[in-house]
């Protein structure tokens, strides 16, 4: 179940990426325009909906996990890293984006304006990326994580 769960956390990651770039693009090219259709709305939509998956599968895996432990957590050492990584970092970074993606879109679907809608998904969604890019555990990292999926 863990490794299930493990995977598709993982894999589901790919899906929040593509659709949180596709967002953004999607609000950089339609901000001059003056238009705010369904499209625009479903694709943010379907956005923080993708976002709110991944927290659900990550809630489950937070307290099934062994790579969480607080125990550990801040000992100055090689592993210590990585379960204060997974045990905090992750964690915060993870809620803050989600946070912030839910807002953003509440705030774009409140503006009056369409240009005002595009700019409110664009401030959020991409300050979300960021914090995203900076909380993923990617191979490179050396947390322990030693696949792209």
């Amino acid at each position: 179940m863990l490794n299930i769960l493990t995977r598709a956390h993982s894999g589901l990651r790919w899906v929040v990426l593509g659709l949180l770039v596709y967002a953004i693009i999607n609000a950089v090219t339609k901000k001059g325009r003056g238009e705010y259709l369904k499209k625009d709305k479903l694709i943010n939509l379907f956005t923080m909906i993708s976002l709110h998956t991944q927290l659900l599968i990550g809630l489950v895996l937070y307290f099934i996990s062994s790579k969480v432990n607080f125990s550990q957590a801040f000992i100055k050492s090689p592993v210590a890293a990585q379960f204060r990584f997974f045990s905090l970092e992750h964690l915060v970074g993870m809620l803050l984006a989600i946070v912030l993606v839910t807002i953003g879109r509440k705030k774009a679907e409140k503006a009056t304006n369409s240009n005002q809608k595009h700019q409110q998904i664009l401030v959020y969604y991409t300050i979300s990326l960021i914090l995203i890019f900076a909380s993923i555990p990617w191979p490179f990292r050396n947390l322990g994580v030693t696949s792209w999926f």
